[in-house]
């Protein structure tokens, strides 16, 4: 007989087996939505910084442009990267020093 106040302690509780099976179900998805999202962070940092770079290259591009229109930054590169002279003139080079 028991007395009042004391419980008959079952060896096995499918409440606790089943609260523990949620718990960690619910764990585990927490976990894999964590890796998830900083990896959608990572993923978006990386494109944020590839267009801040297209951004810059446009710009560059647009002011090149630009100076393309000038008809004394086309003889500028004319001469410097293309060594073309005007008639008339004789091309110096320095640093071709042959022996």
């Amino acid at each position: 007989m028991q007395r009042k106040g004391q419980h008959k302690r079952r060896g096995f509780s499918w409440f606790t087996l089943i609260l523990c099976v949620v718990i960690g179900y619910f764990s585990v998805l927490l976990i894999f939505q964590q890796t998830y999202l900083g990896q959608v962070r990572d993923d978006r940092m990386a494109a944020e910084a590839r267009l801040a770079a297209a951004r810059e290259e446009h710009e560059r591009l647009v002011k090149e442009k630009e100076d393309l229109q000038s008809l004394d930054y086309i003889e500028k590169i004319a001469r410097e990267d293309l060594g073309m002279t005007r008639s008339g003139e004789m091309p110096y080079s320095i640093g071709h020093r042959h022996p």
